[in-house]
């Protein structure tokens, strides 16, 4: 299994998916060898202790990083440079192409049945280690390019590697029916070739009592996730604005971070929320289930989310959730508000009614909390280990 980001060290959705998907696929008894791009001295053999006794890390020394574009990566080799470190390609593109070099030689001394690569920035190597071994090769796709960017300026040559992934993969793994069709509409693949594989939630998860003592009329609302084009954060604003209208004791909490940071502070101060709105920028472990725990209700507006596992932590922490409807989440929970992402009146709208609605509320978080129980990383294993015998 090829990936780019695992816990502790993750900046999003796609390392919790990769430990949840690789702690379930143990279950099944699939013997896991995960690889993993870092030159993180700590991130040593005790991820084997964290997913299970069958899962064992390999790591690659690269730089490459979760989330990383040609900008991002450039600021990060520049960083290198200074530690003295020469161990970089000169751009993203030839890292990209380094890294799957590497890949390849490590995936000659491993035994193995199945190529499972996460997202673009392991297709180039899955692709190479695939030609090399002849090994049937599985994609999976966690979220496109016209995601990430909400469909404006794509990176032509992330899409090329997509493309190429997609076309070279003997079966796909979608995040939801939205991420299919739009892997079938934007990169001519074949829909029969695609199986959707929804993520999961994992409920290891326990209640944080410390630190959480609210007035009654204190009210919260938060935003959780990286603060990216993708993820709506203007929505957010935009709604936390109206709403103050009414409830103008509100707190607005943005926590997370991302390369629209600098601009969605400016933006609230433009809009003169600093005095409502909170930034805590990117959390971790207990702290995020604390942030949950201490918000009346979490709001999801993204753009273009192709799944989005933050709704169901937001459930499983009896916080209830407004979310996009345009999510691959919105097909597998029934116990969320939905709301198109740019419909700012609707979403205030819902904002308020749970605030003022302590039964809404409660209902809300019940129900929502009883539903996640069904939509666990062993459903989402069983799944891909079904993907995987059609080779055996």
């Amino acid at each position: 299994m090829l990936g780019w980001e695992f816990p502790p060290h993750h900046s999003g959705g796609l390392g919790t998916a990769c430990f949840g998907l690789t702690k379930g696929l143990a279950k099944e008894g699939v013997n896991v060898t995960f690889v993993l791009p870092s030159l993180k001295k700590n991130a040593k053999a005790e991820f084997v202790k964290l997913v299970g006794a069958n899962v064992k890390m390999k790591k690659v020394n690269s730089p490459l990083k979760g989330y990383m574009n040609s900008e991002t990566y450039h600021n990060y080799k520049l960083d290198l440079v200074k530690e003295g470190s020469n161990q970089y390609g000169k751009n993203l593109m030839e890292e990209v192409a380094r890294y799957a070099s590497k890949i390849s030689m490590v995936a000659g001394l491993e035994d193995f049945d199945i190529i499972h690569a996460h997202d673009w920035l392991t297709y180039p190597a899955a692709v190479e280690v695939k030609k090399k071994t002849g090994k049937p090769l599985v994609v999976h796709i966690h979220a496109t390019e016209f995601d990430r960017c909400a469909g404006e300026n794509i990176n032509k040559a992330v899409y090329n590697i997509e493309r190429k992934g997609l076309h070279t993969a003997d079966a796909i793994i979608a995040v939801s029916n939205f991420t299919k069709a739009r892997v079938v509409n934007n990169y001519g693949v074949d829909p029969d070739k695609i199986t959707v594989v929804h993520n999961g939630v994992d409920m290891k998860y326990k209640p944080v009592q410390e630190g959480i003592a609210l007035s009654e009329s204190e009210k919260i609302v938060l935003f959780l996730g990286r603060i990216t084009i993708q993820k709506g954060p203007e929505y957010f604003l935009l709604a936390a604005k109206k709403v103050l209208e009414f409830m103008p004791d509100t707190k607005f909490v943005i926590a997370g971070s991302g390369d629209m940071d600098s601009y969605v502070m400016q933006k609230a101060a433009e809009m003169d929320l600093g005095k409502n709105v909170m930034f805590t920028g990117f959390l971790r472990g207990r702290d995020i289930d604390r942030a949950y725990q201490m918000a009346n209700v979490y709001v999801m507006p993204s753009v273009s989310e192709p799944f989005g596992i933050t709704p169901l932590e937001s459930m499983m922490n009896n916080t209830p959730a407004i979310i996009s409807k345009q999510s691959g989440v919105s097909e597998v929970v029934n116990h969320a508000l939905k709301v198109d992402f740019w419909d700012v009146d609707k979403l205030t709208n819902q904002i308020i009614g749970v605030l003022q609605h302590d039964c809404l509320q409660e209902t809300m978080a019940n129900n929502g909390f009883s539903e996640i129980f069904k939509i666990n990383w062993n459903e989402s294993a069983r799944k891909c280990v079904n993907v995987y015998q059609r080779f055996a």
